[in-house]
């Protein structure tokens, strides 16, 4: 077989119908597109539109809220913690807080706090500062030995 004797199995490409080429082709005069108005034009697409009547997106009612001060945390699992340990990124001896968990690479960065989640195994002894952590990854982690401090904010302990 050659370069120039490559060709397609019969049927795989099918030809662009050739829209407005003469009335006898079937697809001609208005190229499918009816008579007149705003969508028998060029560039028109009216997404959304009903004909004058109320579109369905402002019928059906707004449901929910979005804070706009809420906080975003960055989040990280137990499992991903265990294995950075074992490879030597971080040091189990010394406080795991939210720089170190940046500085081993498991963060790109804390944003409002870190939090941390059970997700996966942890064998290791560790001591980790986090701000918010999940009841299972506490128990997890203190089951290995180690321990978890949640620091709250200032303004959550004021109003306690």
């Amino acid at each position: 077989m050659k370069l120039n004797q490559i060709s397609d199995n019969p049927g795989a490409r099918q030809t662009r119908v050739r829209l407005g080429i003469g009335v006898g082709s079937g697809k001609g005069k208005t190229g499918g597109r009816g008579v007149k108005g705003q969508k028998a034009r060029r560039g028109v697409a009216v997404n959304g539109f009903e004909g004058g009547q109320v579109p369905i997106y402002m019928r059906l009612p707004k449901r929910g809220f979005t804070q706009p001060n809420a906080k975003t945390f960055a989040w990280v699992n137990i499992g991903r913690i265990d294995a950075a340990v074992k490879a030597g990124k971080l040091d189990a001896k010394k406080p795991i807080d939210a720089a170190a968990l940046t500085k081993a690479g498991l963060l790109r960065r804390s944003k409002d706090g870190v939090r941390l989640l059970a997700k996966g195994e942890i064998k290791s002894k560790v001591d980790l500062v986090v701000y918010g952590a999940s009841k299972a990854a506490i128990e997890a982690v203190e089951k290995a030995g180690g321990k978890v401090t949640v620091t709250k904010p200032a303004a959550a302990e004021a109003a306690e």
